[in-house]
């Protein structure tokens, strides 16, 4: 995936979320869990788009 597309859903995905934010009436708390999911989100699909999730799929915690 080229960099200027990622770059275009990132932009997307942040006018989307600030839409959301300021014209959805909704408590402060639910925007904050929104926010936090959205971001959660964004991350690992970037971690992914990059490779980098799936380098981390091979590790183990043991106790």
């Amino acid at each position: 995936m080229l960099l200027i597309h990622i770059l275009i859903v990132l932009i997307v995905i942040g006018v989307i979320l600030g839409l959301i934010n300021r014209y959805v009436p909704m408590a402060s708390s639910i925007k904050t869990i929104l926010n936090v999911v959205v971001v959660i989100v964004v991350v690992l699909w970037l971690l992914n788009v990059f490779g980098l999730l799936g380098a981390m799929r091979g590790m183990h915690v043991t106790r």
